[in-house]
């Protein structure tokens, strides 16, 4: 039969339907169209041509029943089999493998990838707790439940320039490295289905500015202002005060000064870390920056903080909103109280860690010692073959700042050592 233009009307004609067995009726606009039409009045679309797995005979394959497809939608996939042909790929194989990227994108959400790249490459990041939760509060909570790929470059600036819009501009650019990281690392997998990243062409500088390295010292002025304006008083009394921040918050932020450990050290601090009698705190090695486990020694005014503090009988962390089921968390909106009360502005938590160490600097100790104190890479062969832990000299490293401490305070630091030398013969005789 030869060819024929195919019309909806000409495939809906009752005369198209042979009395047995079946017709073919080639189109004449598209090359290989065919409608096939049964005796029992079933119609469908055919390719007949010579597929890439095949390529000496021309072969039928169904496009599609007719009704289910239209002639214009038969003809439209007809053409782009063809286009495949021509690129020596086989429909079949093509469309499979976009089932399986349909199927794929359904399981392989953002969640999904984020969860995996944190506990599989978590390991390789130098502050893993930080990378975690910036992941969660910035990118799953907006991205979740969609496909990984689908997340496009300018969703990922809008939601850069949010953290730069909140006045955190050095949290943008840890949050952008990390997505930026988990996209390179999911695309290397061949996993999860994903061949562009939509950070790639993201520049830090532009969309949130020049990386300026922090050098901010606060003052003793500074430092004791911040300090009255925080309590460990947790009674209900106390609280019915305006002008101090508050458990959890006030004494999160005054062992941050005591110890010159970082943010999340101190607020995920768990009870079962801290030993009273030893008068010592480990930090477990997977809540560390550098993966190793620290100990910190607990001065005299850190401890009586620690004792004034409550203990939950649900959870075990010491610093919590919940009963101590979860780590104290919403250290932004904290801040800016904190601001407002003390009048102190324009320096972050972690000025008090560069502070603290800057203090150190002027004690009568081993830097080596003062920057084990803060958890710092010990250098070249140190790390490798110098296993002591310098216990006692952190130890007195931390009174001695203690000491120095209560000279810029007033009132005095909690605590009853007077001096140094009462603490090393009370070390000694213990």
């Amino acid at each position: 039969m030869g060819k024929v233009l195919l019309t909806e009307r000409f495939i809906s004609s009752p005369k198209r339907v042979p009395t047995a067995g079946r017709a073919d009726y080639h189109d004449a606009l598209v090359p290989g169209l065919a409608l096939r039409v049964t005796s029992t009045g079933h119609r469908s679309f055919n390719l007949i041509t010579r597929y890439p797995s095949n390529p000496k005979n021309p072969t039928r394959r169904a496009l599609g029943e007719f009704g289910e497809i239209s002639l214009d939608q038969a003809r439209e996939r007809a053409r782009e089999w063809l286009g495949l042909i021509r690129q020596g790929i086989d429909p079949k194989v093509a469309e499979v493998r976009r089932r399986s990227a349909e199927q794929r994108a359904q399981v392989t959400t953002f969640k999904v990838v984020a969860e995996a790249f944190l506990d599989r490459h978590g390991a390789k990041l130098a502050k893993i707790v930080e990378a975690r939760r910036m992941m969660d509060a910035e990118f799953v909570v907006r991205w979740g439940n969609r496909p990984v790929t689908d997340i496009e470059a300018g969703e990922v600036a809008d939601a850069i320039r949010a953290i730069v819009k909140r006045g955190a501009p050095y949290q943008a650019h840890n949050a952008l490295g990390y997505l930026r990281r988990m996209y390179n690392w999911a695309i290397g997998t061949h996993e999860f289905g994903i061949a562009v990243s939509p950070v790639e062409r993201l520049k830090p500088a532009d969309l949130i500015g020049r990386r300026e390295a922090r050098e901010r010292i606060l003052t003793d002025d500074e430092l004791r202002t911040i300090w009255l304006a925080c309590s460990t008083d947790h009674s209900p009394s106390a609280r019915r005060k305006t002008d101090k921040l508050f458990f959890p918050y006030g004494p999160v932020v005054q062992l941050l000064i005591l110890t010159g450990q970082r943010r999340d050290e101190v607020a995920h601090m768990r009870w079962s870390e801290i030993d009273m009698d030893q008068r010592v705190w480990t930090i477990p090695a997977s809540r560390m920056k550098g993966g190793r486990t620290h100990v910190v020694p607990l001065a005299p005014a850190a401890l009586a903080t620690l004792a004034k503090l409550p203990r939950f009988t649900a959870g075990d962390y010491v610093f919590s909103t919940d009963g101590g089921m979860k780590p104290v968390n919403g250290f932004s909106k904290a801040k800016v109280r904190l601001d407002e009360i003390s009048g102190v502005t324009g320096w972050v938590l972690h000025d008090l860690r560069r502070t603290a160490r800057t203090h150190f600097s002027a004690l009568p100790v081993q830097d080596l010692v003062r920057e084990l104190v803060i958890a710092h890479a010990r250098p070249g062969l140190h790390k490798v073959y110098d296993q002591h832990s310098y216990l006692d000299e952190k130890r007195e490293c931390l009174t001695l700042w203690e000491q120095r401490l209560r000279g810029i305070l007033a009132p005095k630091l909690p605590g009853d050592v007077a001096d140094i030398e009462a603490e090393r013969t009370r070390r000694v005789g213990a």
